[in-house]
């Protein structure tokens, strides 16, 4: 199956914390990157998702946020790596960080990529909300 979503991690499933609904699942993709989604039980069921099981994180470009300054925030996927390229569009920039071999691609509005004065080899910060990582197995 080819999709779409730019964000695309294969790791294997490292811990789950089952709630009354919903559970978060931490997904390792590397010694520097561990992704937490926030998924229903049902999915959890419906997938057969437990830990050491390997899945796929998505998550959509346009759900990827970029910061350049240090800030205590809610979302749990916060990850500092450095700014790989910038590509500038006429609304959107499209921003690639790497952190360790993983690349996450952030599309942000050209006046927010301005407003950080992104460029390649600038240090940013990756933020993706746990409720915006799709998992498959």
């Amino acid at each position: 199956m080819k999709i779409s979503c730019r964000n695309q991690f294969a790791g294997q499933i490292a811990a789950i914390n089952k709630g009354a609904v919903n559970s978060e699942v931490a997904l390792t993709i590397n010694e520097q990157v561990q992704i937490t989604a926030v998924i229903t039980n049902q999915s959890i069921e419906r997938l057969e998702l437990a830990e050491g099981k390997d899945a796929l994180a998505l998550i959509k470009a346009s759900d990827v946020m970029i910061a350049t300054d240090a800030l205590r925030m809610s979302a749990r996927n916060v990850f500092t790596g450095t700014v790989a390229k910038v590509v500038s569009g006429e609304v959107n920039d499209e921003v690639t960080v790497t952190i360790g071999d993983c690349e996450f691609v952030a599309i942000i509005t050209k006046a927010s990529s301005q407003s950080l004065s992104l460029t390649a080899g600038q240090a940013a910060t990756v933020v993706v909300k746990a409720s915006s990582v799709i998992l498959a197995a």
